[in-house]
């Protein structure tokens, strides 16, 4: 931004008081060298004559004085500027005016002068002065001449040659003037320009920096060059700082390496080592000058966490709608079975009452699911100690559904704490130790609670581990989408309602590959 200073009615920009700065640095060259020569040599300059020595001595004293303290004033008084201009150019026509009667008159070569110092005021001032300025100069060298002409000597040709050094005084003034015009305004023009171009920047930066999804400004190899905020929170980078690709991610480094062998623009999916998550990765040539590429992240997490509220506020709205609906009715049936039963004496119609009766019991279970998912957000995290929550839970457990007490194991190291709700975090671990032993041997040890630090600080898990054939790959993506089972007893909500509970209290489930049984990880907080 240009800092400009206020004088009267005219506005001037920091490069006009720089170009005056340089105008004055000129003038004090100049007046140094004719110093210099009129006091060492004098003899040796034809414009500089052993008569009139003295004299100009004086006159290059006084003008080498005077541009000394222009050159110094203009870096503590920033005020007038067209006034301090014009009190320059004033002084140099005069000095060098004088310097041309005592010597040789325009044959001295001094007039040559006055153009240079005419055009320089030119390029710095402003508006019509410089036509005054080549017109006192123009009047100066009239007069010089005329007053040479009666006293001295007269020639006409000293008169044709003032003639035509006047015309060049206007040429020269008006030239320079339309020269620093086109190159004000076209320093007007850059400056605007850059401005938008800076606002554009911020825009631009602002917008980055509030993407949900990771960029990154990747070189061909393998640099990056830049990246947005979320980047740091996607890949869990600890150093930010970092440049290489493979110190943010070597899976991703590998994929943008194969990428920029055979570009596609099919997004690949990547798991960040440091935060665990999952990533969607799109890259997208650009056409600067370095074949930069923009590598864009997305969390695949957020997208399903997106979808499985959609699917929740759908079966919110379904239960609101049917729950009273379909419990009455249940109610009705469980009751009139019930009395059936008690008066039936046939077997065939016992079996049939039984059937209809377990299977409005699974309805039942069902509609209570599914009337738990509205009630997720109803959470009051405590901070919960594992260590004896789990114990009191799986006697609580073995003891109701009559297991062997030896069948689930309990191994504990680190913190064993969790900030989670009681009843929310009752229910999933009921569910999980319930699908657990569902699949396991049966045998002591078959199901095992793993409880240890996480890979992240302030972070615990909760494995629930156990011997059986574990997960078919192909079901992976399934087991946590409601409804899916591969039990024919199985409602298909229960890792579906686990999830989300955990979801509601800040922590994450997931399945572990494993080479052996089904591995479900809990990772929460530890504390608030």
């Amino acid at each position: 931004m240009l800092n400009e200073v206020n004088t009267g009615a005219e506005l001037f920009s920091e490069t006009h008081w720089k170009s005056l700065r340089y105008f004055n640095l000129y003038r004090f060259c100049i007046a140094a060298l004719l110093f210099v020569s009129s006091a060492i040599r004098p003899q040796s300059f034809s414009l500089l004559g052993p008569d009139h020595g003295s004299f100009y001595l004086a006159v290059t004293s006084v003008y080498l004085l005077a541009a000394t303290f222009s050159l110094i004033g203009l870096h503590y008084y920033r005020r007038l500027f067209s006034l301090q201009l014009t009190t320059h150019v004033l002084v140099d026509v005069l000095v060098f005016a004088l310097l041309m009667h005592v010597g040789d008159g325009l044959r001295s070569g001094l007039g040559a002068m006055l153009l240079v110092t005419l055009a320089g005021a030119g390029l710095v001032g402003q508006g019509k002065m410089v036509l005054f300025y080549a017109a006192i100069a123009t009047l100066v060298l009239l007069f010089e001449q005329s007053y040479r002409a009666l006293v001295v000597d007269f020639e006409v040709v000293d008169f044709f040659q003032a003639g035509l050094f006047s015309a060049g005084f206007f040429a020269v003034a008006i030239s320079a003037r339309l020269l620093a015009s086109r190159v004000i305004a076209n320093e007007e023009l850059a400056r605007k320009r850059g401005v938008d171009l800076k606002n554009q920047t911020l825009v631009s930066q602002r917008v980055i920096e509030e993407m949900q999804d990771g960029v990154l400004v990747l070189g061909r190899d393998g640099w990056v060059k830049q990246h947005n905020p979320r980047v740091v929170q996607l890949l869990g980078l600890s150093d930010p700082t970092q440049r290489k690709l493979v110190e943010y991610s070597t899976e991703l480094a590998r994929i943008f390496s194969a990428w920029c062998e055979h570009p596609s623009d099919v997004p690949v999916l990547v798991r960040a080592p440091a935060s665990g998550m999952q990533l969607r990765a799109r890259f997208v040539s650009t056409d600067s000058s370095d074949h930069d590429v923009l590598a864009f992240l997305e969390d695949m997490g957020g997208l399903q966490d997106q979808a499985r509220q959609l699917k929740l506020a759908a079966l919110g709205r379904l239960t609101a709608n049917i729950a009273h609906e379909i419990r009455n009715p249940l109610s009705a049936i469980n009751h009139a079975g019930e009395l059936m039963r008690e008066e039936c004496s046939d077997p065939m119609t016992e079996r049939l009452l039984r059937i209809v009766l377990d299977n409005a019991q699974r309805v039942e279970r069902i509609v209570s699911d599914v009337l738990e998912l509205g009630r997720r957000d109803r959470a009051h995290r405590e901070k919960i100690n594992l260590r004896q929550t789990l114990l009191i839970l799986v006697e609580e457990y073995t003891l109701k559904e009559s297991v062997a007490a030896d069948v689930v194991q309990i191994e504990s190291s680190g913190t064993a704490s969790l900030f989670f709700d009681r009843s929310h975090f009752h229910q999933v671990l009921w569910n999980l130790i319930g699908n657990a032993l569902r699949h396991s041997r049966g045998v002591a040890g078959s199901v095992r609670l793993l409880v240890q630090d996480g890979k992240r600080e302030g972070w615990i898990e909760l494995h629930v581990i156990d011997d059986g054939e574990g997960v078919d790959d192909s079901y992976t993506e399934q087991i946590f989408e409601p409804f899916f089972t591969t039990h024919n007893r199985g409602t298909g909500l229960g890792l579906y309602i686990a999830r989300e509970l955990c979801d509601a209290n800040g922590a994450r489930l997931e399945l572990i590959n494993s080479t052996s049984g089904a591995d479900f990880c809990i990772s929460g907080r530890v504390g608030e």
